[in-house]
């Protein structure tokens, strides 16, 4: 039907009639919108006073003793730094790309944006430039852009010109730019130039060359694009556009910049994240330790630290170089020995016997306890855990993609071995390495502090207390079975089966001989050796049982060398120190540790002659192979350590300035070798400390915690040692053992042999006093006819 029919023409509208009303809609229309916008442009809109007190989220970051940066703690990833730090062509760089008229504008630069509408736009040409300026640009990193809807570019373009001429009103020019050079992102979660130096090139701000510096000003036109690391070609694209322009503006000559051009890009990538770099396990430690001390202490204006964004430089006590060295020595020996596990148990799997091994690993698992949720049947549960899919796994030649169910990689993760590492300076406490396991992004469990059975690295202590006890050191004990009645008929076995002969403390504890540590136990009290092991700073519970001997007790790494400690210092125990200072933005210091406190734990006769004894283990005894890794003039003391069904390796030693122990085996107790060979701590542990020692050897500063000599034997100590290792019968003239269940002997002073004895025993045996004289350089006396080789027992 027409219009005419309708009875309706547009000819007989009345146009008239509506322009008034049309024109004051409009300008409502408007108005409301300049009303919006100007109100958008000017909410919350900082001013001067706001501008001086920006503050940046700001990472803390940890440094070694040395002065290394091993890590952070942020959310965003961002380190500021001082004009003076700033390179003249880092600058120079940055004004040729983005800004050159900095110096000259007051924050909103009307040239440079013609310059861009025309150049940039209409004749796309790259190198004329952004036409934000720095100011602008800075504003929008101070305070990101909002969504408006149809209005978004223009409200937040005014706005960053309005903050960028107060930033100008606000700071002096150097200011300005050191502000902006601390808040440019450079994706992957940096923020700030030294995030991006260190990133891409592990360098300072202050060493980047020019390339470097053209690399990471190219970088501010689109961070992934042009990143160094993604993408190399297009990186090495945008930094010769930057070199070309600095060329232009005559910040270098066009031959240097056509030199610089040709130069391939090279980075040195440095993704450090929480779980990368150096110490990640000591990292973690110390940020829930961290994490509490920010909730209890308070800044100037009242509020607590923050540590992911007050800039807290906090200062540690790890050496990075022996760290960097005991991370080496781990990796080196776990993955050879993962490849010996694999060849171990390739026909079988180790759970085979006992498959609850497996069941208990999967209830553990994230997935399984997420599938459990869902409250699935049992048909469907079991699909689940076995569906396939791609995921990236650990492994010794590093991460890999496999197409794995859940089950898989329970299984695949159920086999390897961890380690545990822990080196501390015995006179100062302060802690030098910690290494806590494999590999931290994959196994989060930290080896230094967990507890495992110690083995027979706890003999030491159980001798110190006997020594400490009055028990002499040259008191024979048969190597018998013995069956202690009062302990549910405990009787302790040697690990290698043979008996028989009589040993003093010095051949029990070179030979690590089980009977004989259960003798001392008993006779030293075994309530005794429990408080004497607390004493020694073990803090862990140590059952009243005399199997303590043998190393029973669930202890930490920590502690076990902390324990130690005491030995290699002269009997004077120290705790673990290793936060030293901690200063916060502005470098003032918030914190600083306490100095050492010693306690005279062990009596300082008694701390030589185990450490005398623990040299001998070293040489001859149980841990020999220790000279395949460091050389026969290492000054080492230490003891091996294997526990029940091989399932942790141990090694605890020192030298005269470093102490440090080793674990080894498997998360679950229940994955080990099947035999003594192969999982005993000579050849678990062991290899770690040693190849750990002989690093150190070939640093020249740092082979002085490996050669340095250790202290004189006192005379007394000597006279009262000077006894045969072992003798197949019952020495005359010395104390023998016979019951290994008598009363602890009671008395302070040590029980040494009348010079009779002595006498009497040098004519019986004809055994000379070279072999221990001649290792704290005594005079070497000449074997006479009469003297039979075989009565040296080493």
């Amino acid at each position: 039907m027409s219009n005419q029919e309708q009875g309706f023409s547009l000819k007989d509208f009345n146009w008239k009639k509506w322009i008034k009303p049309g024109m004051i809609f409009l300008a409502v229309l408007f108005a409301s919108i300049f009303i919006y916008i100007t109100y958008q442009v000017y909410k919350k809109l900082p001013n001067g006073d706001d501008l001086k007190n920006i503050r940046n989220a700001t990472a803390s970051e940890i440094y070694s003793s040395d002065g290394i940066l091993i890590g952070k703690y942020f959310i965003q990833d961002r380190t500021d730094i001082n004009f003076e730090k700033l390179p003249k062509h880092l600058i120079n760089a940055l004004l040729a790309t983005e800004d050159i008229r900095f110096y000259k504008h007051n924050g909103f630069d009307r040239r440079g944006m013609l310059r861009v509408l025309f150049k940039s736009i209409i004749m796309q040409d790259e190198s004329s430039g952004g036409g934000s300026t720095v100011e602008q640009q800075l504003a929008k990193n101070l305070f990101p852009r909002k969504k408006y809807r149809f209005f978004s570019m223009l409200i937040n373009k005014t706005r960053e010109a309005i903050v960028a001429t107060r930033l100008n009103e606000t700071f002096n020019k150097n200011e300005i730019l050191t502000l902006y050079f601390n808040t440019v992102p450079y994706g992957e979660n940096a923020y700030g130039i030294a995030a991006g130096a260190r990133r891409y090139f592990n360098t300072a701000v202050d060493s980047l060359n020019i390339q470097q510096a053209a690399t990471l000003v190219g970088m501010l036109k689109a961070t992934t694009s042009y990143n160094p690391a993604k993408n190399p070609e297009k990186a090495k694209e945008r930094r010769n556009v930057v070199l070309q322009q600095m060329a232009k503006y005559q910040f270098i000559t066009q031959e240097e910049a056509e030199k610089f051009q040709k130069k391939d890009l090279k980075i040195r990538y440095n993704y450090l994240s929480h779980n990368t770099g150096l110490a990640t396990y000591f990292r973690e430690y110390l940020r829930q330790e961290l994490d509490e001390w920010c909730n209890t202490h308070y800044k100037p204006d009242g509020t607590p630290y923050n540590l992911y964004t007050d800039g807290l430089k906090i200062y540690t006590s790890i050496d990075s170089k022996m760290q960097r060295h005991a991370e080496k020595a781990m990796t080196e020996h776990m993955s050879k020995l993962q490849v010996s596990f694999y060849s171990h148990w390739k026909n079988s799997t180790p759970w085979k016997k006992s498959p609850q091994v497996l069941t208990d690993a999967c209830k553990r698992s994230d997935r399984y306890q997420y599938l459990k949720s869902l409250d699935l049947d049992e048909a469907n549960f079991k699909k689940e855990l076995n569906k396939k899919t791609e995921m990236k796994v650990f492994t010794w030649d590093g991460e890999k993609e496999k197409n794995f169910s859940t089950l898989d990689s329970i299984k695949h993760y159920l086999y390897f071995l961890q380690a545990g590492f822990f080196a501390m300076d015995p006179f100062t406490g302060q802690v030098k390495v910690w290494v806590g396991g494999i590999n931290h992004k994959y196994f989060k469990y930290d080896h230094v502090t967990s507890k495992r059975q110690v083995g027979s690295t706890f003999k030491p202590i159980v001798y110190a207390a006997a020594l400490e006890s009055g028990i002499s050191p040259c008191e024979y004990f048969p190597n018998q079975r013995q069956v202690i009645e009062e302990y549910d008929n405990w009787s302790p076995k040697n690990a290698d089966g043979n008996y028989g002969g009589y040993y003093s403390m010095i051949g029990a504890l070179t030979k690590s001989v089980n009977t004989v540590s259960a003798s001392l136990i008993m006779k030293a009290g075994v309530n005794k050796v429990v408080n004497f092991a607390e004493k020694l700073g073990i803090s862990s519970p140590l059952d009243p049982v005399p199997s303590l001997a043998l190393g029973t007790a669930d202890v930490s790494l920590m502690e076990m060398v902390s324990a130690y400690s005491a030995f290699a210092n002269g009997g004077k125990s120290v705790s673990p120190n290793y936060l030293l200072k901690i200063k916060d933005k502005a470098g003032k210091t918030i914190y600083k540790s306490n100095p050492p406190d010693f306690r005279q734990t062990v009596s300082a006769s008694t701390a030589e002659m185990i450490t005398y004894m623990l040299r001998k283990v070293v040489q001859e005894g149980t841990a020999a192979g220790m000279a395949n890794y460091v050389g026969p003039d290492a000054q080492i003391a230490g003891k091996t350590g294997t526990t029940q069904s091989h399932a942790d390796g141990w090694f605890i030693g020192y030298t005269p300035a470093l102490v440090a122990g080793c674990w080894v085996g498997a998360e679950d107790r229940r994955v080990h070798f099947r035999s003594i060979d192969l999982g005993q701590g000579a050849h678990m542990a062991m290899p770690i400390f040693g190849k750990f020692m002989g690093k150190l050897g070939k640093d020249k500063k740092l082979k002085k915690y490996v050669y340095q000599q250790w202290p004189e034997l006192r005379e007394e100590i000597f006279e009262n040692m000077d006894c045969i290792p072992f003798s197949e019968k019952a020495p005359d003239g010395y104390p023998v053992n016979n019951s290994g269940t008598d009363e602890a002997f009671e008395g302070d002073e040590l029980r040494r042999p009348s010079e009779n004895q002595r006498s009497h025993r040098r004519q019986e045996s004809k055994e000379p006093l070279n072999w221990f004289k001649n290792i704290f350089k005594k005079k070497k006396r000449e074997r006479t006819s009469s003297e039979s080789e075989e009565d040296e027992w080493y």
